[in-house]
């Protein structure tokens, strides 16, 4: 079954836009070179680099995740919201963001 989206395209779109509102891919370096939303922070899920930095993040921030299925996204939003994080939004597969 595949994850479902937490949020919709619109809403990355405006957080692209607002002061507040973090973007992060959670995919491999090798998937984000072939293309990113434009703004976003490349925390790496399966090389552990979003784990390294989670506890660094800013927790009065909202957060907007995404990936290559939205699995890896999905995995990650929960392990925030499991640490004290409460705008957490797992926006999906990176192929209903291309473009932004």
């Amino acid at each position: 079954m595949k994850p479902k989206s937490e949020c919709s395209r619109e809403d990355v779109l405006q957080a692209q836009k607002e002061e507040g509102s973090i973007i992060i891919d959670c995919r491999t370096p090798g998937e984000v070179a072939g293309g990113a939303v434009g703004g976003a922070m490349v925390l790496d899920w399966m090389g552990g680099e979003f784990k390294a930095k989670a506890p660094s993040l800013d927790k009065s921030k909202t957060y907007y995740l995404y990936c290559r299925s939205g699995n890896r996204s999905g995995q990650a939003a929960s392990m925030l919201k499991a640490q004290g994080f409460e705008n957490v939004f797992n926006a999906g597969a990176f192929s209903g963001l291309e473009g932004l």
